[in-house]
């Protein structure tokens, strides 16, 4: 069969083109930025949202289409009426039109009569489109997906790392999380033996847990010593931080991805066990033993990357804060003295580094993605540049007892190790 696979450049959506095609099946992936030179591939951009005139001729000779586009949190260019109910629904409009057999629209779990959230009421508006269409399929809801890549997965290593972990109600809320192997097994099945109108399947994992558990289970599969110790807090509070992490960059939280785990994502009502003829895999075996400690590293580094960025943001604003007055005027005058610099450019030196100090400790914490790896490179020219001019006029200061200079090796050390962490830009060609 040629399967339209829209999306495939995400996390589900790229596993999904890939186990049809090890199928045998003929995968055209609808993407928003095609590699140069792929083949099988369909230029769309569903933040446009294609009209179905437009997808009319891109649907000839395609036999199934599986819509896997989708987003956690809204961003510029991207909000959830557009990508997950506008587009979706001018497509599936376009897929009954062109005599396309087979539709399986990817959902999530709590996208239906009680949902609440801009991402759940923008879901249940493109499923229940697809419902009142005369076509084969499924309108697939899963739980909280886990896999290598999966940016949900991501997130719950990272907490299940943490050596305490503040949470609501200590983590009693009910969760039912699905393994992206089993989750793809499901969709294949469906693709290949499709129901003759549009079911809703719920795909979830073997049985309910408490988030606690699931956050323990994979630990321990990480092969983190000590029990994970969860800290009762108050969900005001839990939401408050949400909120404040919502404007960090690339952050999963806001006040919105606060409530949807607090309210528990589990089901009464899986189609996955008997859907594949079996059990889906528990929690404990998620992740392989072969790849366990590379995953712990990655989790350790996403753990404590933004701890080690607050720490940075801190020591420049109170060295600014510092260097502005609350350390004697006078004794950095003497300072400056030291290096050659008097009068006016003395004054203009203090207060000239307190403000790039300042502006370094807001950047750290605020700058964008783009400008990140200039702005570590900059602080360790700074940091460098002031190395080498107290090693040359006031080298005693290598002496001091309490290492005011020495401890600029270990945070050299440290911004290095954030300029490393950055994603490189793709090259151009």
């Amino acid at each position: 069969m040629r399967v339209l696979v829209t999306g495939a450049s995400g996390f589900i959506g790229h596993a999904v083109a890939h186990a049809l095609r090890q199928r045998g099946h003929r995968v055209v992936r609808g993407l928003r930025h095609p590699p140069p030179g792929a083949t099988d591939t369909l230029l769309v951009d569903f933040a446009m949202v294609p009209r179905r005139e437009w997808w009319l001729p891109r649907l000839k000779d395609i036999d199934v289409v599986v819509n896997a586009v989708g987003i956690l949190r809204e961003q510029r260019g991207q909000n959830f009426r557009g990508l997950h109910s506008d587009a979706p629904g001018e497509l599936f409009h376009a897929c009954a039109a062109a005599g396309v057999g087979t539709v399986v629209q990817v959902s999530a779990l709590g996208a239906d009569g009680d949902a609440r959230s801009a991402y759940h009421l923008s879901k249940r508006a493109a499923d229940d489109v697809l419902r009142t269409l005369p076509l084969r399929g499924a309108v697939v809801q899963p739980s909280l997906v886990y896999g290598p890549g999966g940016t949900s997965a991501a997130l719950f290593n990272k907490l299940a790392v943490a050596p305490l972990l503040p949470f609501p109600e200590g983590g009693r809320m009910q969760v039912q999380p699905v393994h992206i192997a089993d989750l793809v097994a499901g969709i294949v099945r469906v693709v290949e033996q499709p129901p003759p109108a549009i079911e809703t399947l719920v795909f979830a994992g073997p049985q309910p847990i408490a988030l606690a558990a699931y956050l323990s289970q994979l630990r321990h599969g990480l092969g983190e010593a000590g029990r994970l110790r969860m800290l009762p807090l108050p969900a005001s509070l839990f939401r408050l931080g949400a909120s404040l992490a919502a404007h960090l960059p690339g952050s999963m939280l806001d006040r919105e991805t606060a409530d949807m785990l607090l309210a528990g994502n589990a089901t009464q009502h899986n189609a996955l066990p008997s859907l594949l003829g079996r059990a889906p895999r528990p929690p404990e075996n998620f992740i392989a033993p072969e790849t366990r400690e590379a995953t712990r590293r990655m989790a350790v580094l996403d753990l404590w990357t933004p701890v080690l960025r607050a720490a940075l943001a801190f020591l420049w604003i109170w060295t600014a804060i510092v260097s502005f007055g609350l350390y004697p005027v006078q004794g950095s005058y003497e300072l400056l003295a030291g290096v050659g610099l008097h009068g006016r450019i003395a004054t203009f030196a203090l207060y000239g580094a307190a403000a790039l100090d300042l502006l370094f400790g807001v950047l750290t914490l605020a700058a964008p993605a783009r400008w990140r790896r200039w702005l570590w490179l900059a602080q360790v020219a700074l940091i460098a540049g002031y190395t080498v001019l107290i090693t040359v006029f006031l080298r005693q200061y290598w002496l001091h007892p309490y290492g005011p200079i020495s401890k600029n090796i270990p945070l050299l050390a440290l911004i290095g190790l954030l300029w490393a962490l950055e994603p490189r830009a793709p090259r151009r060609r």
